[in-house]
């Protein structure tokens, strides 16, 4: 007698699983491919990080303005998140001065508006493919006070940098007394411990205004020869 098979229905929630999971690296790789096709026909670029929180009435969101400025005067165009606090801030700065101002917009479940300084927008479902566009695309990353998504960037970029998974740009920290501590902790506690090496804390800058952050960019630049021949890419 032949043995009878049997058959165990999967569950709808396990079976929609299979069916459309493996169909989520298309989505991804066409995120992957519009993105990198509109960000590769902007000029030089500079990312500004920060707080979405920060109200136009505050230092740092006037000196992020002043930084946009700046950085369209000196031929960069302004990256940022797209959306409020310091990003708006960046934007708007290299708006008013008649520059290429780029947000890039991260669909959310309470949803982020973009701001309306931006020149050209791109939105994204994808957290991971965002922050690579950020970093790809970039000759600089300036970061104004924020919180955990600020730090997240922080590390992010100064990790690739530490790794050489990306370019050796310049990084700058914005407000000597905001990042004061982070950085005292990093300087005796993680070189210290050797979790890393003490030409690490060489990675990043420390500024206390706009000019001052424009400055380190360009020295950097001049330094290693970019000025004028200035190329992107991981």
């Amino acid at each position: 007698m032949a043995r009878k098979k049997l058959q165990v229905e999967k569950p709808a929630l396990f079976s929609d699983f299979s069916c459309q999971e493996p169909w989520r690296i298309f989505r991804i790789m066409s995120e992957f491919v519009e993105s990198f096709e509109k960000m590769s026909e902007q000029g030089p670029l500079v990312t500004v990080f920060g707080s979405a929180r920060t109200k136009p009435e505050e230092g740092d969101y006037k000196e992020a303005v002043k930084l946009g400025r700046l950085l369209v005067k000196n031929g960069f165009g302004v990256l940022t998140g797209g959306g409020p606090g310091i990003m708006e801030a960046a934007n708007r700065g290299a708006q008013e001065a008649g520059g290429v101002s780029i947000g890039l917009n991260i669909k959310l479940p309470n949803e982020q508006k973009p701001n309306p300084y931006l020149t050209d927008e791109i939105d994204f479902r994808y957290f991971f493919i965002r922050k690579v566009n950020f970093l790809k695309y970039t000759h600089g990353v300036v970061v104004f006070p924020g919180g955990f998504g600020t730090l997240d960037e922080l590390m992010e970029t100064l990790t690739l940098i530490q790794t050489e998974r990306i370019n050796k740009i310049p990084v700058v920290l914005v407000g000597s007394e905001f990042w004061k501590g982070m950085l005292d902790w990093i300087a005796r506690t993680l070189v210290d411990n050797q979790k890393i090496c003490a030409k690490d804390i060489k990675l990043y800058q420390v500024a206390d205004t706009a000019e001052e952050a424009m400055a380190f960019l360009k020295i950097h630049h001049k330094k290693n020869g970019l000025i004028g021949t200035i190329k992107a890419g991981f």
